[in-house]
């Protein structure tokens, strides 16, 4: 089976690329603004970061329809906001506050959002894949045409359960996108020094499953590469694999130094490889926007984060009555 290294890219419009800016716009800010409220003591426990890594999961919603599930792991911000749910109610769960989407009982980990699909932020490493494939047989046994995509990181691909799961999807032929997010780095280990392949997509030639790598930093790639696998999906093809090479500009998680890794290293992609820059520059050079366009869009994007904030301190904390909601016994 040839698998190969997507190069293709859509035909998109000014209004498609400037949402797409506007997106991962909201993504980086709202990111910003939490590490400044994990700062300030606001945001407690683990805080993940998705800033450098935007475009993955914003080129992936545009391949997506109504009614396609996602599940990820624990930096899993970014994903919620691409799928629609609202930056008050984000916030407002990672400071704890009953404001947000699991009452704030759950964290930056564990949200869920019935309304937009989005089945969680899961703090076990790769624990999310087989649930994720779950998802999908739920998708085939009532022959909706849904599709899943099931994130995890070039970490969680060493785990053992991907692979039991990448066996049972290829079997009954499921409807599932697993998206390795390769950022380069299992919280501090490189890639080189943790997997025994260049390229962990290729790890689904045993089952049978196709896939590719996809350039991370670049939406219209991600865009594109997601067409392809969700029609793969839609075709009752069984599961497809994306591995999304990116990167991350932040530590492992708020508490990681990233001392592992040199500051020309990450300077230099935020210099020559950035998302949003990239988008920015082709809505620039193409005259799809003026700087004041761009200027107006980053003080919408500003006042939404602002907004968010405020609404996550002044939402109340949960009842202590609350703890014995959703609970079986």
């Amino acid at each position: 089976m040839a698998v190969k290294k997507s190069s293709a890219k859509p035909n998109v419009s000014a209004e498609e690329l400037t949402k797409y800016y506007r997106d991962m716009l909201l993504i980086r800010r709202f990111e910003e603004k939490a590490g400044q409220l994990y700062g300030m003591g606001l945001i407690g426990g683990f805080c993940h970061l998705y800033i450098g890594q935007e475009a993955v999961v914003v080129g992936l919603e545009a391949a997506a329809e109504e009614g396609d599930k996602r599940i990820t792991s624990y930096r899993d911000h970014g994903h919620m906001l691409a799928c629609g749910m609202e930056a008050n109610g984000v916030m407002a769960e990672l400071t704890g506050r009953e404001g947000g989407y699991s009452k704030g009982k759950g964290g930056s980990m564990h949200m869920f959002s019935k309304e937009k699909h989005f089945y969680g932020g899961h703090g076990i490493v790769a624990a999310q894949v087989p649930l994720g494939a779950g998802l999908a047989f739920a998708d085939k046994y009532q022959d909706n045409g849904r599709v899943t995509f099931t994130y995890f990181g070039d970490g969680a691909a060493n785990q053992g359960q991907v692979y039991e799961t990448f066996n049972m999807a290829a079997l009954w032929k499921l409807p599932v996108i697993f998206v390795i997010e390769n950022n380069q780095y299992a919280m501090g280990t490189a890639q080189a020094r943790s997997t025994s392949s260049p390229d962990i997509y290729t790890r689904g030639v045993a089952f049978g499953i196709p896939g590719e790598a996809v350039d991370g930093m670049d939406v219209l790639a991600v865009k594109a590469a997601g067409e392809k696998a969700v029609a793969h999906c839609r075709a009752g093809k069984g599961p497809y694999i994306l591995e999304v090479k990116t990167y991350r500009y932040r530590g492992h998680s708020m508490s990681d130094p990233a001392k592992y890794r040199t500051r020309e290293e990450v300077q230099k992609m935020r210099d020559e490889r950035d998302p949003i820059e990239n988008v920015r520059s082709m809505l620039l050079t193409g005259g799809h926007a003026s700087e004041e366009d761009l200027k107006a869009i980053d003080k919408e994007i500003k006042e939404i984060v602002n907004a968010s904030a405020e609404f996550a301190k002044t939402s109340p904390e949960p009842s202590l009555d609350e703890l014995w909601t959703d609970i079986y016994a």
